[in-house]
C-alpha cells in the first residue's frame, strides 16, 4: 500500500543485494539524473525502510525505497536472458572448480586464460559465468583478478551480498594470499619485505605496466621467504602480497634482482634460463586464500595445486614445498 496517492515504495529483490543506492535507481528510473537524485537524496524525500538515505548506501533483499512524488514506480525489469555459453567452454569452467558452497565458488585458474575481456581477448573467465549458476537465477560474479598468465585461486561470489562481503574482505585486508613463485637468481636475504611503491608506467602503451616510483606511486608490501633453491641460479619463492597492486609481486621480484622465471614483461632476458623447458611460461600461482567466509561463518580456507609446467620445473630443480 502506498504511503500517500503520490508516495510510492518498491521493494529491492533477491539479486539487487549490495547494489548501491544511486545505482539501483539508475538500472529502475534511468531517466533520473545524477543531479535531480542527488537533491532528492539531500532533502530527504529517498528514504530506505522509512530513514534517510544517501547515494553510497547498499541495499538489501527486501528493503522498501521510498519513491518521492514525481518518480513513477516502473514495472519491475524483465529477467535478463541468459547468455548461451558454448558446450565446450562450459565443460573447461566447470573443470576448474575445486570448492562450492552457497555463497563462493573458487576455481584453479590455468595460466593462458585471461579473467576479463579485452582487445583481441575473446575467451575469458567473465564470459563463462553463466555456466556456474548451478541453479541459481542470479549470475555469478568476479571477486578479484589474476593475470593471464598467472595461475592459481579465483574467487567467485554466488550472490551480490557474497560480493560486497568478499569485496570488503579484500579491501579491509581480511584476506591472507599466498603466491609460490620460481625466481631467476637469489634474494638478497633468505626472507625479508619489499617494500616499494608501484604507479602505471608513462606513456606505455601497455595501460598495466608498471614502475616503481618513489614519489607518486601508491603503497606496496610484499613479504617473502626463499622455501628451496639451487645455489644462486634459480630459488622457489613463498610471496605474501599485503597490498593488491597491479603486477606487485613481478615488479618486486624484478626489483630485488631475481625476476619471475618466464617474466619477460618485467625481467626480459634475465627472467629465462635456457636450460628450463618451460622457461618462457610465467612461474606465478596463487596457492592459497584464507578469508572470513562470507555467511559470517567462519572461515575459508582452500589451497590450489600448481600447473604442469610449474611442477615440472620444480621437479626439474629438485625443489620442496615441505617449507610451507
Amino acid at each position: 500500500m502506498n504511503a500517500s496517492p503520490k508516495v510510492q515504495t518498491r521493494a529491492v529483490a533477491d539479486d539487487e543485494a549490495g547494489l548501491r543506492l544511486d545505482r539501483w535507481f539508475q538500472r529502475h528510473f534511468p531517466e533520473l539524473g545524477h543531479g535531480a537524485l542527488q537533491k532528492l537524496l539531500r532533502t530527504g524525500q529517498v528514504r530506505i525502510d522509512g530513514k534517510r538515505a544517501e547515494g553510497k548506501d547498499r541495499v538489501e533483499p527486501g528493503q522498501t525505497i521510498r519513491l518521492p512524488p514525481g518518480v513513477t514506480a516502473a514495472p519491475p525489469p524483465k529477467p535478463r536472458e541468459i547468455p548461451t555459453v558454448s558446450d565446450r567452454d562450459a565443460q573447461e569452467i566447470r573443470g576448474l572448480v575445486i570448492h562450492k558452497d552457497d555463497q563462493v565458488i573458487v576455481l584453479n585458474k590455468p595460466p593462458g586464460l585471461a579473467v576479463q575481456g579485452g582487445t583481441g581477448t575473446e575467451r575469458h573467465v567473465d564470459g563463462m559465468l553463466d555456466a556456474l549458476r548451478f541453479g541459481y537465477e542470479e549470475r555469478p560474479r568476479l571477486v578479484h583478478r589474476l593475470d593471464k598468465d598467472t595461475s592459481g585461486l579465483l574467487l567467485i561470489a554466488r550472490t551480490g551480498l557474497a560480493a560486497r562481503r568478499l569485496g570488503d574482505s579484500f579491501r579491509d585486508r581480511e584476506t591472507e594470499k599466498l603466491y609460490w613463485a620460481v625466481v631467476v637468481g637469489m634474494p638478497p636475504r633468505p626472507e625479508g619485505a619489499i617494500d616499494l611503491p608501484l604507479a602505471k608506467r608513462p606513456g606505455a602503451r601497455d595501460r598495466e605496466l608498471m614502475q616503481v616510483d618513489e614519489e607518486n606511486g601508491q603503497k606496496a608490501l610484499t613479504h617473502f621467504r626463499v622455501l628451496d633453491h639451487a645455489g644462486k641460479r634459480a630459488a622457489l619463492l613463498a610471496l605474501w602480497p599485503r597490498t593488491g597492486r597491479t603486477h606487485q609481486l613481478r615488479v618486486h621480484c624484478a626489483e630485488i634482482g631475481c625476476p619471475i622465471l618466464g617474466d619477460g614483461k618485467y625481467g626480459g632476458e634475465e627472467a629465462l634460463l635456457s636450460a628450463v623447458a618451460d622457461a618462457r611460461r610465467l612461474h606465478l600461482h596463487a596457492r592459497r586464500l584464507v578469508l572470513p567466509h562470507p555467511s559470517g561463518k567462519g572461515e575459508l580456507a582452500i589451497d590450489a595445486q600448481p600447473p604442469p609446467h610449474f611442477r615440472r620445473t620444480v621437479e626439474a630443480f629438485g625443489f620442496s614445498f615441505d617449507a610451507v
